[in-house]
C-alpha cells in the first residue's frame, strides 16, 4: 500500500505538477524540428519554452481558484474577522489571510493600506504585509512540483514565521505615529460587493486571472530567461564558488542580491531552480526567492508613500534577518529536506 501511495505521489508531483509530459512534449518539437536540446542554445530555449508554458498553465488555474476563494472574503469582511482577534493571534490570522491573496509585493500594498485605514493594528497590517507576496498557495504548489512537498511546506511555515514574529516586533514598538494616513483614495483597493451571485465570483475569479497574467507575465519571461541561462550558460564553478558550499555568506550575498530586484514567487521559481541544479545549496536559493517576493524597489518606494523612514527602515531590517535566518536554517536542514 505504501508503495502504491508513494508512486501515486510521484506521478502527482512529476507528471501533473511538474508537467514532464509536457517537458518530453516540448523536446520531441524541437529535436523534430532540427535543434539539438543538449547544447546551450538548444538547451535554452528547450528549457524557456517548458517553463513559460508549464509555469501560465498553473498560474492561471490557480489564480482562478484562489480568485473564486477570495471573493468570499472581500477586505470588508477580512477587516471583521481579523478585528475580533487581538496581538499574536491576530497577527497569525492576517498572516494565513496573506496566503490567499496570490499578489506580488507592490500588490499588497493597497490593502495593507485599506487594513491600515481601517484601524487594523499595526502588527496586523504588517503580519500580512510580510505574508502575502511572500507565501501564498500558488507557490506552495509551485515549490512542491520542482523542490518536493517537504521543502514547500517548510518554505511556506517558515515564511508565516517571519510574518507573525515581524508583525509581532512591529507592534511592540508602537510606532503608529511612523504611518502617513492621509492616502489618497486612489490607494485604497476595491471592495468587493456582499452577496455576489455565482456567476458574479466566477466573473471576478476571472478577472483576476486576466489582472494577475498581464502583471505578471512580463516577470515570468524574464525569470524564466535568467532561468535559462544561469542553467545553460553560467559554469557551475562560478555558482558553487559565489552560492555553494565554500561559501559561507551564500545566504547573505543571495539575499542582498534578490531584495532590489522585483517579481514574484512565478518569476523567481525559473532562477531558483537552475540555481539548485548548478549546485547552490538550498538555503541560499530559498532566500533568495524570499528576498525578491517581499522586498522589491518598486514595493519599497510604494511603501515610502505611506510609512515613515524609521517604520520602513525597521520593516526591512526584520524582513532581511529573517530571510537570512530562514536561508541558514535550510541550509542545515537540506540533507533531510531533499
Amino acid at each position: 500500500m505504501y508503495d502504491i501511495i508513494k508512486d501515486i505521489w510521484t506521478f502527482m508531483q512529476t507528471e501533473v505538477l511538474g508537467m514532464q509530459w509536457l517537458n518530453r512534449l516540448i523536446g520531441s518539437g524541437l529535436q523534430a524540428l532540427g535543434l539539438d536540446i543538449e547544447s546551450r542554445i538548444g538547451g535554452s530555449v528547450h528549457f524557456f519554452i517548458y517553463d513559460v508554458i508549464k509555469i501560465m498553465i498553473l498560474l492561471t488555474l490557480l489564480i482562478y481558484m484562489i480568485g473564486f476563494i477570495q471573493s468570499y472574503f472581500p477586505p470588508d469582511r477580512t477587516k471583521k474577522i481579523i478585528g475580533r482577534y487581538k496581538g499574536i493571534v491576530a497577527n497569525s490570522i492576517a498572516a494565513l489571510m496573506g496566503t490567499v491573496t496570490p499578489f506580488c509585493s507592490c500588490a499588497s500594498i493597497p490593502i495593507f493600506i485599506g487594513f491600515t485605514n481601517a484601524g487594523l493594528p499595526l502588527g496586523v497590517t504588517f503580519s500580512f504585509l510580510i505574508s502575502s507576496p511572500m507565501v501564498d498557495i500558488g507557490s506552495l504548489i509551485l515549490l512542491m512540483s520542482i523542490f518536493g512537498w517537504k521543502i514547500a511546506v517548510v518554505y511556506v511555515f517558515l515564511g508565516l514565521v517571519i510574518a507573525v514574529v515581524g508583525g509581532t516586533l512591529i507592534e511592540k514598538l508602537h510606532m503608529e505615529d511612523q504611518i502617513i494616513l492621509d492616502v489618497p483614495k486612489e490607494s485604497m483597493v476595491e471592495l468587493l460587493a456582499e452577496g455576489m451571485t455565482l456567476k458574479e465570483r466566477l466573473f471576478y475569479a476571472w478577472e483576476r486571472v486576466y489582472y494577475t497574467v498581464k502583471k505578471v507575465f512580463p516577470y515570468v519571461l524574464i525569470g524564466v530567461g535568467i532561468g535559462a541561462i544561469i542553467h545553460n550558460w553560467i559554469p557551475e564553478v562560478w555558482v558553487m564558488q559565489s552560492l555553494g558550499n565554500g561559501n559561507p555568506f551564500g545566504v547573505i550575498i543571495a539575499t542582498i542580491i534578490g531584495a532590489p530586484m522585483y517579481a514574484d514567487i512565478f518569476g523567481c521559481i525559473p532562477i531558483a531552480q537552475a540555481l539548485l541544479e548548478k549546485g547552490a545549496l538550498l538555503g541560499v536559493v530559498l532566500s533568495f526567492m524570499m528576498a525578491v517576493t517581499t522586498l522589491s524597489l518598486p514595493s519599497i518606494i510604494m511603501l515610502k508613500k505611506v510609512l515613515k523612514t524609521k517604520l520602513l527602515a525597521i520593516f526591512i531590517a526584520i524582513c532581511v534577518v529573517g530571510i537570512i535566518m530562514v536561508g541558514y536554517a535550510f541550509n542545515i536542514l537540506q540533507m533531510w529536506l531533499v
